[in-house]
């Protein structure tokens, strides 16, 4: 069973769009027969996650960090949770887990997430795909900024191979399939500019 690494947020303030499309890639998910691994949390798009994969008969393993069980962040009907001591456990064995990273809206632990996974793929450190589900254009700020960091030299132009976005849930597992081996594993040797 493939594992999906889903970035997202916790706020429970947001627009009803963006829990629709969390619900229909969940169910999307669990339907394919893939396994999820996220954050571990139970309040905002995380919650409705991991309960449409758990609703659909999905597996979800959440990762989460001592102090937000102490808080009672926690999910209690999940798959399996792994509970770690630091974030940076909990971002190093989601990866490590996962056979593509999915990224959903969220605030700036989601942004950061998202941003270290790519920058583990320019490093070589990770070279599956890396999805970005553009809610609403909610990310079109970011791959402007990403693309104007190419335009400028920041980046190469092979480096926009990173990612890829999307605009549905239904479009997560093709660009999923479609981007599996597209990168250079020795990806180091040209991560400099």
């Amino acid at each position: 069973m493939q594992t999906i690494c889903v970035y997202c947020a916790s706020s429970t303030q947001i627009m009803p769009q963006y829990f629709d499309a969390t619900a229909r890639l969940g169910e999307i998910i669990a339907k394919a027969g893939f396994s999820v691994v996220f954050g571990g949390g139970s309040s905002g798009l995380m919650g409705k996650l991991a309960d449409s994969m758990l609703n659909n008969k999905g597996s979800v393993v959440g990762v989460i960090p001592k102090f937000m069980c102490d808080e009672n962040w926690h999910h209690s009907g999940l798959s399996e949770l792994i509970v770690v001591e630091t974030m940076h456990e909990r971002k190093a064995l989601m990866a490590q887990m996962a056979d593509a990273i999915v990224a959903l809206p969220g605030g700036c632990g989601t942004f950061e997430e998202l941003m270290e996974a790519i920058t583990w793929k320019q490093l070589g450190i990770i070279s599956i795909p890396i999805v970005i589900l553009n809610i609403a254009g909610y990310y079109d700020p970011m791959i402007e900024m990403l693309n104007r960091a190419i335009e400028e030299k920041f980046m190469r132009d092979v480096h926009k191979n990173m990612w890829v976005v999307v605009n549905s849930a239904e479009e997560v597992l093709p660009a999923i399939e479609l981007n599996k081996g597209n990168w250079d594993k020795n990806a180091r040797k040209f991560a400099a500019i």
